[in-house]
């Protein structure tokens, strides 16, 4: 077997190795390595998942080659070769990432599905949250970084203990023994719609009475006064600005929203409710959670009340109940006034993002989508001119 190829190309040099590299091949190896390299400084990056075993004599090509390349990384490295590196030093002067266990997710229950990945069974006591995005190891820091920061703070959640190669793409392992997502118990359980509502909404408060160190997580008022400049473009001129100056003036909140806090991405464990699927974590005024939850259970389904089955799981009267109760249990009410006016601010920053994901996603020339646009377009210019402030503490 060859113990190394090379390839050069775009202004970048990739390198295989395999096999075994000791001092019966290390001069074999080094010859044909940088003949086939010749005089390029490129960035060097060596793709080390057929390596097998690396000598001393095999550690010094690599010290050479770096030498040459102070840009290079070695990637895709068995847990016994990466011991030989990180005994030597080389994880400390250059990159060296680990080799991805490979998960199958094929016929896995999904249990939770966000912006960003899918949620995946993978035994009774694992889940995996496949992202979508195929280059995904900076997403997944970033997810666990936050967690681990919701977790600190108090929020209970699990925690990811290994990323693995899913297909093409990357993803987080969790360890959530026996999960159970709200949305299941709300579709073989109906019985238990009650219990779900005031487990979910004191979750949700324990979310929102929790303060975030400054500059650990976004201000969700920034991203959602974008979509609402986007608006203006697509609503008559007094309304665009009417919808741009409501956003606005909601004031800065330091306390923690979820961003995505909608039935799949609860789930009971052991007795347990945890929040999962937290990318999306964020600080902001409730207004910004209570417009995602409506999205998730009305908003996308006003015109197609089957796809809150195909979402959820349930039907759209369970989800439209269980909207109606979260906002009268949250509120401390059972006032419809109050729940309307609550339900109207939701429903204007919900419909702004919906317009604008289905413009950007070519919903204009697609005559059902545009059917969809119209109907939140139409619903959103009666609320913003009659609604005077969005913020839930106003």
């Amino acid at each position: 077997m060859k113990e190394v190829r090379v390839e050069v190309t775009d202004e970048m040099i990739r390198i295989w190795l395999s096999g075994h590299i000791d001092s019966t091949n290390a001069d074999a190896v080094k010859a044909e390595l940088f003949d086939q390299i010749g005089d390029t400084a490129w960035p060097v990056t060596v793709d080390a998942s057929g390596l097998e075993y690396i000598s001393s004599a095999g550690l010094r090509i690599l010290l050479q080659l770096r030498k040459r390349h102070a840009d290079m990384r070695i990637t895709d490295v068995s847990p016994e070769v990466y011991e030989v590196f990180d005994v030597t030093g080389f994880t400390q002067m250059m990159e060296v990432s680990r080799a991805y266990r490979k998960v199958s997710i094929d016929g896995c229950e999904v249990i939770g599905k966000g912006a960003n990945g899918t949620i995946y069974r993978i035994d009774m006591d694992n889940v995996v949250k496949v992202y979508n995005n195929a280059d995904a190891l900076e997403d997944i820091q970033h997810e666990r970084e936050v967690a681990r920061l919701a977790l600190i703070l108090g929020i209970p959640t699990a925690i990811s203990y290994d990323i693995v190669k899913v297909g093409d793409s990357y993803g987080s392992v969790f360890e959530l023994l026996n999960a159970m997502s709200f949305s299941k118990i709300l579709e073989t359980e109906p019985e238990r719609l009650d219990w779900c509502v005031s487990e979910y909404v004191e979750l949700l408060r324990k979310i929102h009475d929790t303060e975030v160190p400054s500059g650990k997580l976004p201000d969700m008022k920034k991203t959602a006064l974008g979509w609402a400049k986007f608006m203006k473009d697509y609503l008559p001129e007094e309304t665009g600005s009417r919808l741009v100056k409501l956003v606005e003036d909601v004031p800065y909140n330091d306390h923690m929203i979820h961003g995505d806090y909608h039935t799949k991405n609860v789930v009971l464990t052991n007795d347990e409710v945890l929040l999962i699927d937290m990318d999306t974590l964020a600080v902001g005024d409730p207004v910004f959670e209570f417009a995602s939850i409506f999205n998730a259970l009305i908003g996308f389904y006003e015109l197609d009340h089957d796809g809150v089955v195909d979402f959820q799981g349930f039907s759209y009267d369970t989800s439209v109940t269980f909207w109606n109760k979260v906002m009268a249990a949250y509120a401390g009410t059972d006032d419809a006034s109050v729940i309307e006016s609550l339900t109207d601010r939701a429903r204007i920053v919900g419909y702004t993002r919906l317009i604008r994901r289905s413009i950007r996603r070519g919903g204009l020339e697609d005559a059902q989508k545009k059917k969809e646009i119209d109907h939140w377009t139409e619903e959103l210019t009666e609320l913003v001119d009659k609604i005077d402030s969005l913020s839930y503490n106003a």
